[in-house]
């Protein structure tokens, strides 16, 4: 197993681009997260939905000291001037009443417009207003959410067991599942192509999503389809280049590859003192409000 040399200076970007975090459940992967954030400095972080899991919380909270570095990762980096934008999505979608709020120097907004650098638009939103399921079917939706987290726990279990025998690389169940079910391949692309239309009618030059827990960054008819993927099974995100350049990103340590492989880390004295506060109180602390945020749209 590889060790990170914290020594190396982070890599700066324009923009982060994250999704489907889902902190507070069993499945999240804080600390490879945790280990990409502190690899990385942006002017712009985008929360592209799903950050919190609170549909998984109602059932019970698995919140660690890990989850909580994040939290505070997030708070530090906006107080000390990098803009953060929230756009909720459906399992953390109680925060959508307070859209237009700003909770610790986080905006929250329903979707954004972000130019980049190169001038080109893009429309961020969680995605889930185009899913039929979670739109008119949420019972059904929740049944998915149960099986997928079932399947991410199974998976933790087999990667434990593939490590104890001397397997090499990293290998996904729920990934697994997902390529090989017919109705949920169709699912992801008919949700693209929703997306799509919806960004097309919005006139910008590319859309940035979530939800689905499908990384993707292609060109379709002229304009960008991006989804950031997750931090639950493939861990992914998208960051802005300084020139305006997109990289769809899977996290492995300093250095990246499409296969992620378990990253030992050692904790800096900075992140080490904000894992020491109470996760309650930070959770508490992520949503205070403050002041009133300007809207992107």
């Amino acid at each position: 197993m590889k060790t990170v040399d914290m020594s190396v200076e982070p890599r700066q970007v324009r923009s982060i681009f994250l999704s489907d975090i889902h902190l507070g459940t069993r499945g999240c992967q804080a600390d490879r997260l945790l280990d990409f954030l502190r690899h990385h400095e942006a002017e712009h972080l985008f929360l592209i939905g799903d950050i919190v899991d609170f549909w998984a919380m109602s059932r019970g909270i698995h919140w660690t000291t890990t989850q909580n570095t994040v939290v505070q990762k997030v708070l530090r980096a906006a107080r000390k001037g990098t803009r953060v934008v929230f756009v909720p999505g459906n399992h953390d979608e109680a925060l959508r009443e307070y859209v237009g709020i700003t909770f610790g120097d986080i905006q929250l907004e329903h979707d954004w417009v972000h130019q980049a650098a190169d001038g080109r638009r893009y429309l961020l939103l969680h995605g889930d207003e185009y899913d039929q399921v979670t739109r008119y079917h949420r019972w059904v939706a929740v049944i998915g959410d149960v099986a997928y987290n079932a399947l991410v726990r199974i998976n933790g279990w087999l990667s434990w067991m593939r490590r104890r025998l001397g397997i090499s690389g990293y290998w996904s169940l729920a990934g697994y599942a997902k390529r090989k079910v017919k109705t949920a391949v169709n699912f992801i692309f008919d949700f693209e192509d929703s997306v799509i239309h919806g960004a097309r009618e919005r006139g910008v030059d590319g859309v940035i999503c979530g939800h689905i827990h499908w990384a993707a960054l292609r060109e379709v008819d002229g304009l960008t389809y991006v989804n950031c993927g997750d931090w639950v099974d493939s861990c992914t995100a998208i960051l802005e280049h300084l020139d305006g350049r997109l990289e769809l990103v899977e996290w492995r340590g300093r250095q990246t590859a499409p296969a992620p492989l378990p990253v030992e880390t050692a904790a800096g004295s900075e992140d080490e003192a904000l894992a020491a506060a109470d996760p309650v109180l930070a959770a508490q602390g992520f949503f205070r409000r403050s002041k009133i945020g300007s809207s992107g749209r």
